[in-house]
């Protein structure tokens, strides 16, 4: 028996999109496995990681953890969509601090980071490690990630916009085959 479709009508980085989707997706699902935005990582498909996170209505969610019909009309921003022509400032700072190993973790940390930096600006490590509380990295500890995202926070660069979600080659761009 063939699974179930539905059309689904959301903006994802700020384009307009109508998809045909399986009922029973995610919407991590419909972001990796039907528009290939793989940026989104799939990693525990139980909302314990956080590599999915993405900003659903500007507010970060686990993608893993909402049905695809529930951003039906709504707002997606992945990782793509966070930088412009040039890399978002976070980007830099986590390239920059070398708070990247394996990457996997990367895009759901920018995704939590950047909304906190955007709502609530955080100065402090302890504020930094609460914007990112949700999200699991086992390669680096944590240390470098913070001071990336205190440094982004004490200079106030966490611009709100989008960007004209051109390809950067930022740490988000995946490598061929790397972590997909």
């Amino acid at each position: 028996m063939a699974a179930r479709t539905f059309l689904l009508a959301l903006e994802v980085n700020g384009v307009p999109i109508e998809v045909a989707a399986p009922a029973h997706y995610t919407l991590l699902e419909v972001l990796r496995y039907v528009l290939k935005l793989t940026g989104t990582k799939q990693g525990c498909d139980k909302g314990d990681c956080g590599a999915c996170t993405v900003q659903l209505d500007g507010e970060p969610v686990l993608a893993c953890l909402v049905l695809a019909a529930q951003a039906q009309g709504r707002s997606v921003r992945t990782v793509e969509g966070l930088a412009g022509p040039r890399p978002h400032p976070l980007q830099d700072a986590l390239d920059r601090h070398g708070a990247a190993q394996c990457g996997f973790c990367s895009p759901g940390i920018l995704m939590s980071a950047e909304h906190r930096l955007r709502t609530a600006p955080c100065a402090s490590r302890e504020e930094a490690a609460e914007a990112i509380c949700g999200n699991l990295c086992r390669c680096t500890g944590y240390t470098k990630i913070l001071d990336a995202i205190v440094e982004v926070a004490r200079a106030g660069r966490a611009p709100e916009g989008a960007g004209d979600n051109e390809a950067t080659g930022a740490i988000t761009a995946p490598s061929e085959g790397a972590g997909e």
